[in-house]
């Protein structure tokens, strides 16, 4: 099985009820299963996002919320669901999460940028763009440049959800 990040939009009540629940339990167990339809399987994207954009020339401010919206923040403690053995991702580091602020304002920075000129500022050849891209870039099928461009959309969609709903994201790999 690859390991790959996941991200979770869910209401803060929801992760007050896990936490009450793994309290509550003797094993730990926070009873973590959020809806298939609030969870992104971001695949390997995250690293090969950051360097597109960093190529691309993306500036300070929008590639910062671009790392929030991939790496979430440790300000939330969820040290329960790193708890073994129910924990959500024993084969990464700890789940981090962003506050239903932070995702407003996340989601507000990454609808500005203009992910599709980005793309345009690397080469036009993919296999040179792979090569700059690098963290295995050179073995995405069809070329790095469709990859990152459905996955920065759905990342885009996921905040942009999660926003208007005015729920928290919880990131994890597993």
């Amino acid at each position: 099985m690859a390991v790959t990040e996941q991200l979770a939009r869910i209401p803060a009540e929801y992760l007050a009820q896990c936490r009450r629940s793994a309290d509550a339990s003797k094993d730990g167990n926070p009873l973590w299963d959020p809806p298939s339809a609030d969870i992104l399987d971001l695949d390997w994207a995250p690293s090969l996002l950051k360097r597109g954009c960093e190529l691309g020339g993306l500036d300070a401010v929008h590639q910062s919320a671009l790392r929030q919206a991939l790496d979430g923040e440790t300000d939330i403690d969820l040290a329960f669901l790193s708890t073994h053995p129910h924990a959500i991702a024993p084969f990464g580091p700890a789940p981090t999460a962003l506050s239903a602020v932070q995702v407003a304002r996340v989601a507000e920075l990454l609808e500005e940028i203009g992910f599709p000129a980005l793309l345009a500022a690397l080469p036009a050849d993919e296999a040179e763009a792979a090569s700059l891209i690098g963290n295995g870039a050179d073995k995405i099928v069809g070329g790095p440049k469709k990859y990152l461009l459905r996955h920065f959309n759905a990342l885009r969609e996921f905040y942009r959800g999660a926003s208007q709903r005015q729920l928290l994201v919880v990131h994890w790999w597993d």
